[in-house]
């Protein structure tokens, strides 16, 4: 009763923290950046951290298990993934470009597993005879880290593309107004030469700092999608030979296997696409940007079908 109790603070001091952070992010973003406010929500995602690492480890206690067993503990996993990859940055001292992404997802997750949507599934039961094992940890770990990393270097190039395209929307708007001043009023045209040229340079710095901010979002999910990647493959390789175990066969072609193979599959071409300096940076975000509806659909999809070996979406994998 305790270690339940303890559970169920942790989780709302988590999630209220967070909660904050969310909101001191708005206000710099409304204002000018405030290095004390900066420095307080970094903090106090370290703090939700420390809350989320707390609570897996009381579950861990009091189940006799890793909690990863079914939908609940894994999105509280994949809540402390997200944190973990905010905070790396913060403590190598370097800007934290990702803060906008991990935060939101941290709380999407959170306030998502501490709903009134899996009150069913938050005890934690006596896992099947198949999940009796050291590979449990092992390979859902790595899965729900990859997906953790996956989806915030997805989020990057989706933003990569909102960044690009409205770019060069921005830019035509500006050129055809441009274009009608000059043809329209032809007697004061040497004013709007003038105004051209400031425009032409304003436009110069818009440019060098769009693309700016462009590379840095196109090397972060770079960086955060190969790092996702290599966990993917560990988590699919672990898993094969955990499989063999339980099962007999390293490949059942099973809805959560042949998913997870489509993201590794889609990821892969990521990495191609990127790499290739042939291709735009845009190309590889497309592909990133598509990698992200296929995680969910690999996560969360077809958990909530209930079908297959690895069907955990709305129930715990327990004995009967």
């Amino acid at each position: 009763m305790i270690f339940s109790t303890l559970e169920h603070i942790l989780s709302h001091i988590s999630f209220s923290i967070v909660s904050i952070v969310i909101t001191i992010h708005l206000i710099t973003l409304l204002v000018d950046e405030i290095v004390r406010l900066y420095d307080s929500s970094e903090k106090g995602m370290i703090a939700t951290f420390f809350c989320i690492t707390g609570l897996l480890v009381i579950r861990w206690i009091y189940s006799g298990h890793f909690p990863l067993s079914d939908l609940y503990e894994s999105l509280i996993f994949l809540s402390w993934s997200f944190s973990i990859i905010h905070i790396v940055p913060y403590l190598k001292k370097k800007k934290n470009h990702l803060s906008a992404i991990t935060t939101p997802s941290v709380i999407f997750t959170q306030g998502f597993a501490t709903s009134g949507l899996l009150t069913e599934i938050h005890q934690s039961a006596i896992l099947v005879p198949a999940l009796q094992s050291e590979w449990l940890i092992m390979h859902v770990s790595m899965m729900v880290l990859s997906y953790a990393a996956l989806l915030c270097g997805s989020l990057l190039s989706v933003a990569l593309l909102v960044i690009t395209f409205r770019k060069d929307i921005k830019i035509l708007c500006k050129s055809n107004h441009l274009l009608n001043e000059l043809f329209s009023f032809g007697e004061i045209q040497y004013k709007y030469i003038s105004k051209r040229n400031n425009v032409l340079r304003n436009t110069s710095f818009w440019n060098y700092y769009k693309s700016q901010l462009i590379q840095q979002l196109d090397h972060w999910s770079y960086r955060v999608i190969s790092l996702g990647f290599i966990f993917l493959t560990i988590g699919i390789l672990s898993g094969a030979v955990w499989a063999n175990e339980a099962w007999g066969s390293y490949w059942n072609w099973d809805p959560k296997e042949t998913w997870a193979f489509i993201t590794w599959t889609i990821f892969a071409i990521y990495l191609h696409t990127r790499t290739n300096k042939n291709l735009q940076n845009a190309n590889s975000a497309i592909v990133a940007s598509i990698g992200f509806l296929i995680i969910w659909i690999c996560y969360f999809g077809v958990n909530l079908l209930g079908i297959g070996l690895h069907s955990y979406g709305s129930f715990t994998l327990t004995s009967n």
